[in-house]
């Protein structure tokens, strides 16, 4: 790995989205019915509604909230959605991945091109930044309380079957190939609690933003992130350390 903390990203933008929790749950519900509609209403045969449901679990999304997506996609007629990926820069030369979920392409595609417009950036071709990030399994687990060392943990993960552990006062974090992070999750959390554990896009290399970009770069990844028709949004960010 590059060395990138993507927990000091979470952490510096967890206020901002527990802020958000009611847009949160109607956009995980879209990604609930779209799985639920592809693959099947039954989540231990549907890999994708599991890992959706498990994302919903985390954020506390209410049960009745995950069952009604999942009738509503097993019932006649609903929406189509598509999955759609824009790519593009921010300021400073940040790469921007940002995942849609729509049923209105060309309503969408205004929106984000307009968020990049509008606060510094520039919305990109197909394929202009994704070659810079790698689908991974991540782990977090916190340190404060937690009697184990760097050792004892780096050997957990990789006899769980991790990729890579990255360790820093706060946290332990650990990377996962996607197709083995269920498997992986489900071994370290018999021993640990774990703070966060996703599938995620992770950049090959960072970008350092400057003091005077922050302000702005952060600004246009919350408007993306409001946009109704998009589920998930990725940097290559390096703030700086408060």
């Amino acid at each position: 790995m590059s060395g990138h903390s993507k927990w000091h990203n979470i952490q510096g933008r967890k206020n901002a989205q527990d802020a958000k929790r009611g847009k949160i749950f109607q956009k995980i519900s879209r990604e609930i019915y779209m799985a639920a509609k592809t693959g099947g209403p039954d989540p231990d045969g549907n890999p994708q509604l599991r890992l959706v449901m498990d994302k919903a679990r985390a954020a506390n999304m209410p049960k009745d909230n995950i069952k009604r997506a999942i009738d509503k996609a097993t019932g006649a007629g609903g929406a189509d959605y598509e999955e759609i990926t824009y790519e593009g820069y921010g300021p400073a030369g940040v790469a921007v991945l940002v995942h849609a979920l729509t049923d209105n392409r060309n309503r969408t595609a205004s929106a984000v091109r307009g968020d990049f417009n509008r606060n510094g950036g520039n919305l990109g071709e197909s394929g202009s930044v994704s070659f810079m990030f790698n689908r991974k399994g991540y782990i977090a687990i916190a340190r404060e309380d937690l009697d184990v060392d760097e050792d004892t943990m780096e050997l957990a993960a990789i006899e769980a079957g991790a990729d890579d552990v990255q360790t820093s006062d706060e946290v332990f974090e650990i990377y996962t190939d996607p197709k083995d992070f269920e498997s992986v999750r489900d071994e370290l959390q018999k021993e640990y609690d774990l703070a966060t554990a996703e599938l995620t896009m992770v950049p090959t290399t960072t970008t350092e933003v400057p003091e005077n970009k922050v302000e702005q770069l952060q600004r246009l990844i919350d408007k993306l992130e409001d946009e109704d028709d998009v589920s998930e949004v990725f940097t290559s960010a390096e703030f700086p350390e408060d």
